[in-house]
């Protein structure tokens, strides 16, 4: 069975055998379940497929895809395939994908200069992808080898000293009013773009269209960031989702933090609710993390907190050896 363009210019499954000393071509239509069904009838259960990996990965894209991502994770599934894995295997069969295909996958993300965690994730696509051709039925088991994945190794969270939050700060209105409700919700930047006033109920922010896809409440804490929230009419932040490259560049000239971007405005809020005394369930809900081991890489605390709570520990060994010796 293979997926070829027909006479009238759409994409079909087609059969092709022989019959009589002739070739056939047998149409089985578009729709994948009921052409391998006809398939099954045709050749009496035994299924071979000729279908490319860049067939496949069209068919993953609009059904997988498309039912469990949202835009932004569509997009970066269909460019890293087109960049990463279509140059190399991209017009194989995908019956003889092999693990050294996608060891050869790697390599040449590597040899275009991309850190681990972007091979990381171009790999972790074509692994998912491979998976649902197996369940799906287009392949027998997945021929992602083991230990390719490369390592990423961990970092903390590129927060901001309190020096540079006060900083930034700074910087004036309409700014400093974006830096105080991303800093102060944790919102992420597009999450925020789309904030409006109509979504607050109470202390309560709504947040709808999130990374996950999932509808989450952020309680504004602070008392004057909140009536600063009721006072507004319409959407909260001036800038669109597309203006944060603007944003990020006023913000460095006029506060002279140079290595300021939006994104570390909600790991600071996220360090500063662990060090507060906040727990790590709570976080994973308010950042609208899918799972918390996601949020654990906020648990590590700053140098001063770790030092802060070392003479904490100091001074009450002393205060309970003195009560003993009185």
């Amino acid at each position: 069975m293979e997926w070829t363009r027909g006479k009238e210019r759409h994409w079909t499954y087609v059969f092709r055998d022989q019959s009589g000393g002739k070739d056939r071509t047998r149409h089985l239509g578009q729709d994948y379940e009921a052409a391998m069904e006809r398939y099954r009838e045709l050749t009496g259960g035994v299924i071979e497929t000729r279908v490319t990996v860049d067939e496949a990965h069209a068919r993953w894209l609009k059904g997988y895809v498309a039912n469990n991502r949202n835009a932004h994770g569509q997009r970066a599934a269909a460019s890293q395939h087109l960049m990463h894995v279509s140059p190399v295997i991209g017009h194989k069969r995908l019956d003889r994908v092999t693990g050294e295909d996608v060891r050869e996958c790697r390599l040449r993300i590597e040899a275009m200069g991309r850190k681990p965690k972007t091979v990381h994730h171009a790999l972790g696509g074509l692994r998912c992808f491979l998976n649902w051709c197996v369940d799906t039925g287009m392949l027998e088991r997945s021929p992602f080898p083991k230990r390719v994945m490369p390592r990423v190794e961990e970092k903390a969270p590129d927060r901001l000293t309190d020096a540079e939050v006060e900083a930034v700060l700074g910087v004036g209105d309409p700014h400093a009013f974006t830096i105080r409700l991303l800093l102060g919700t944790g919102l992420r930047w597009g999450e925020g773009c789309r904030a409006q006033r109509s979504h607050l109920e109470g202390d309560t922010l709504i947040v709808a269209r999130t990374k996950s896809g999932k509808v989450r409440r952020v309680r504004i804490a602070d008392a004057a960031l909140l009536r600063e929230v009721r006072g507004r009419v319409g959407r909260l932040v001036s800038y669109r989702e597309a203006g944060s490259v603007v944003f990020n560049r006023t913000v460095r000239r006029r506060s002279g933090v140079e290595r300021f971007h939006v994104h570390q405005l909600r790991h600071t809020f996220a360090c500063r609710y662990l060090e507060s005394g906040g727990s790590l369930v709570a976080l994973q809900q308010i950042l609208g993390h899918a799972s918390v081991v996601t949020t654990q890489r906020y648990a590590r605390l700053s140098d001063e907190h770790v030092k802060a709570d070392a003479r904490r520990v100091e001074q009450t060994r002393r205060d309970l050896e003195g009560t003993r010796m009185a």
